[in-house]
């Protein structure tokens, strides 16, 4: 196993764990303290638990070297757990926006303190969680992770959503503010929208990499700059470049002078190539094809 699937592992396993222990004490207390908000949140988690396994599954895929089979690696398989934890969150933000809906036209019983306390607890975590995820992400530059990441996110305006509609619905009970008791439906349906943008995000994310979307045009100029430093390259006809998961295969055509050798066109192809992949370490392969170029008169 290599440094990077061991670290990635490691933060799924953190993930995994945390998230199990939240999806049991939201869905419990969400149940015995009456709050639709914080049962949603632990639908949420309890979604949380099964993108994390999935996650596990797939990061020894992405991190398999290329073989004769996949010769551009595997990296898409990170691209696809993302895609999946999108789904994932869609299909659960349909669930719960049901429930918050239905939930308004039954009777309504305050929730319990104690509701409001675990979405604090969630938030604690979930916060501590998005963010060392998301550096983790960063700097080993996973997709997977990065879905993690997002997912834990969504957690934390949930449990924000979610504490908010509780208390609301507390005050509500006590002063008998009739208005303020459906706080707490309202909250879960809040959820639902919120955990909906960030699936949709990430759906829209996973399917321009599945389509091999251009990467970011200031990238593309950031390589032409750099191409751009070796002036036997006459002219660039055209750059192009995809992300793979966690790495970036770039294509390229050039024109240099009619009257180089093949030598002399291997050797800049392979100058251009070490350069590239010195200034951006997430690039794994740089295809260049040459062109002939003739002096106009």
């Amino acid at each position: 196993m290599n440094a990077r699937e061991s670290i990635a592992k490691k933060v799924a396993w953190i993930s995994l764990w945390c998230n199990i222990i939240l999806t049991v004490g939201k869905i419990v207390v969400g149940l015995v303290g009456h709050s639709d908000a914080v049962f949603a949140d632990g639908i949420h988690s309890a979604a949380d638990v099964v993108a994390s396994f999935i996650v596990l599954f797939v990061i020894k895929i992405a991190n398999k070297p290329a073989d004769e089979d996949h010769p551009y690696g595997h990296g898409k398989a990170e691209v696809i757990v993302s895609g999946i934890v999108g789904i994932l969150l869609f299909l659960v933000s349909f669930y719960v926006v049901y429930e918050g809906v239905a939930g308004l036209f039954h009777p309504i019983e305050a929730p319990s303190i104690l509701a409001m306390w675990v979405a604090v607890i969630s938030y604690i975590f979930k916060k501590a969680l998005y963010r060392y995820s998301l550096n983790v992400a960063s700097s080993q530059n996973s997709k997977a992770i990065e879905a993690i990441a997002y997912d834990h996110k969504a957690d934390i305006v949930a449990s924000i959503a979610a504490g908010v509609g509780v208390l609301l619905s507390v005050i509500g009970n006590r002063f008998d503010i009739q208005l303020l008791l459906y706080s707490d439906k309202i909250a879960s349906i809040f959820v639902a929208y919120l955990i909906f943008k960030i699936a949709k995000e990430m759906l829209t994310e996973a399917f321009d990499i599945l389509l091999e979307r251009n990467i970011d045009s200031k990238t593309i100029h950031e390589y032409i700059s750099l191409i751009d430093e070796f002036q036997e390259v006459k002219r660039i006809d055209r750059i192009r470049a995809r992300e793979h998961g966690h790495y970036v295969l770039v294509d390229l055509r050039i024109s240099i002078d009619h009257s180089k050798t093949i030598k002399e066109g291997h050797d800049l192809s392979r100058k251009i190539k070490q350069l590239l992949m010195s200034h951006y370490d997430n690039i794994e392969e740089v295809l260049i094809h040459l062109n002939p170029y003739f002096e106009e008169n």
